[in-house]
């Protein structure tokens, strides 16, 4: 099923080329909706390319375009744009084909890919925080809508579990470990003796190298040595587990940076003997002397002691991800401050042959109301946990205020898709490379751009259903007479347009407004237009458009990971 925006770009190529012209500009949704509903800057591109006037060249397009199926006259307005639009008959045909259709008009990506999407990436012996948020929501919904458009997703938690911390780790369990402690709170516990042990370490060399000893012992495959660490990775699993269930998301693979430790010494061989690698100042390294941001930027792949390091893990990742897994586009999701690494991993990987793509998509960071980097008031990271656990009590007081008569098993489940639901919109609903300023009041309001305001918008299509005591009818078209009805079949159309785009730029946040968008023109639907008392045919016309609205809100919140309640 084509979209308005496919059927008039080709329209407007036949016409181009009709009036014998390359093809030239975009045709893209009006920025004003007193324009029209779709306008092209080909005339004043192409008049800019030749040194004519645009307006004369918009003139001679129109002049070969034949769109009268789907639009009133197109018009020329300012410097030369070309507007067009929609006939209200061809609104409501489009939106009645999309009645029966479970992907509402969306199409599956021409090629498909098969894309590993490396998010989440937690560290063991540390519970998950704030900063966490991000990668995990962000990576989840593009995972989501990947898969949604036909493309295979192998969806990849590469935690880091194994490094120089570990040293620390095991030297305080096995010195200042208490049992019941760890019992009680296995993480708190863990966390307690690494900040104890790294306290003593920074003060008393003895300590440092008692340390430093434990992670040799761990990294030569001491027994004793790898229970303890096997232990540590144990109960952080089942504390991550416990966050992404809260969240609804899931991972295929979840390697550790462990994983990689016996491909480590083949890395750095192959490396050394392709000549990529090479010997500096007793480390191996792979320089960058033609990439001007990289000059002085070496990556260490081997350190002058013969350990092994990060970059050599994620050298190993790349091999794994595309001779094992067999992907051809690897996309990675974290923060601003790894794109100098991860500039240097990609350029190894392409002086290696690889000829994937492979995707770095950083983000912004999480900011309190101070606009610093949110931590508790001792100066912690908040935890994640914490925070998912807070937003479902205070989305709790909020329901209990609005529906008291709720059982506890609804308040319970509607708490936690409204608490959950507001978290993950107010980041999805961000550009991914703004900070911005974490405040509960903003996210759990039902009014303006949130998750609550969205799922209130689908509660009230479901309430119309519940006192119609009918499912939706069964119709072959809908009549759209009301300028709000026809605004709101025009929205739903654009769905299909609106989905596809996201994988662009990785910009959740363009289906997040749309959703918004959609639940305005919903929100205008209602106020002028009875829906239950309207007489037949409109009444069943409008039942079904309810419907498909609720269908695209549910759809729309479900590829950005965010579930809808029946009621609230």
């Amino acid at each position: 099923m084509e979209t308005f925006q496919t059927l008039l770009a080709n329209k407007l190529s036949d016409a181009l080329a009709k009036a014998g012209l390359p093809t030239a500009g975009e045709l893209t949704p009006a920025t004003d909706a007193r324009f029209g509903d779709y306008q092209t800057n080909a005339a004043l591109v192409l008049g800019k390319q030749r040194g004519e006037n645009p307006k004369a060249l918009a003139e001679k397009i129109l002049a070969d375009i034949d769109i009268s199926d789907l639009c009133e006259p197109p018009t020329v307005a300012g410097a030369g744009f070309i507007n067009f639009t929609l006939r209200s008959d061809a609104v409501a045909k489009k939106a009645g084909e999309l009645l029966p259709d479970e992907r509402l008009g969306v199409a599956n990506a021409k090629s498909t890919k098969k894309i590993v999407i490396d998010f989440g990436s937690p560290n063991v012996a540390k519970p998950m925080h704030v900063g966490h948020i991000r990668s995990t929501v962000l990576g989840d919904a593009l995972a989501r809508i990947a898969s949604f458009l036909g493309h295979e997703v192998i969806r990849d938690n590469h935690i880091g579990d194994w490094g120089t911390q570990f040293g620390m780790v095991i030297y305080g369990w096995k010195n200042l470990l208490d049992r019941q402690s760890l019992q009680r709170d296995p993480l708190a516990e863990i966390v307690r003796i690494y900040k104890e042990t790294n306290e003593k370490a920074t003060s008393d060399p003895q300590v440092r190298e008692a340390c430093r000893q434990e992670l040799v012992k761990l990294q030569a495959g001491d027994k004793e040595n790898i229970d303890i660490w096997n232990e540590c990775v144990a109960f952080s699993m089942q504390d991550f587990e416990h966050v992404y269930r809260l969240l609804d998301i899931r991972f295929d693979i979840q390697c550790g940076e462990s994983f990689y430790n016996d491909r480590l010494p083949a890395v750095v061989d192959r490396l050394l003997k392709s000549g990529i690698g090479e010997i500096s100042e007793g480390a191996v390294c792979v320089f960058f002397r033609d990439i001007p941001q990289l000059v002085d930027r070496p990556c260490i792949i081997r350190k002058r002691d013969g350990g092994f390091n990060y970059a050599t893990t994620d050298v190993a990742t790349v091999d794994y991800r595309i001779n094992d897994l067999k992907a051809d586009t690897v996309w990675i999701v974290t923060g601003a401050p790894q794109i100098l690494h991860f500039q240097q991993i990609f350029e190894i990987a392409r002086r290696e042959g690889y000829k994937a793509d492979f995707r770095h998509i950083t983000h912004g960071s999480i900011l309190g109301e101070d606009r610093k980097l949110m931590k508790t008031r001792s100066g912690e990271n908040v935890p994640l946990r914490e925070l998912l656990d807070e937003a479902c009590k205070r989305a709790r007081k909020i329901i209990e205020e609005k529906n008291p008569d709720l059982s506890e098993e609804d308040k319970i489940d509607i708490a936690q898709k409204i608490g959950i639901g507001a978290v993950k919109y107010a980041d999805l609903s961000q550009y991914r490379m703004t900070d911005y300023v974490f405040s509960w009041d903003r996210m759990l309001s039902l009014q303006g751009n949130t998750a609550p305001y969205l799922q209130n918008a689908y509660v009230r299509i479901r309430s119309i259903f519940r006192k119609a005591g009918e499912p939706a009818p069964k119709i072959d078209k809908l009549i759209l007479r009301d300028p709000s009805e026809i605004n709101l079949a025009k929205r739903l159309c654009q769905f299909a347009e609106i989905v596809p785009q996201v994988l662009n730029d990785f910009r959740p946040n363009i289906l997040a407004n749309y959703l918004f968008e959609l639940a305005n023109s919903l929100h205008t639907f209602y106020e002028a237009c009875p829906v239950l008392k309207s007489d037949e045919p409109v009444r069943s016309s409008r039942l079904a458009l309810c419907d498909l609205s609720g269908h695209v809100l549910q759809r729309g919140l479900d590829l950005l990971g965010i579930k809808v309640p029946e009621k609230m």
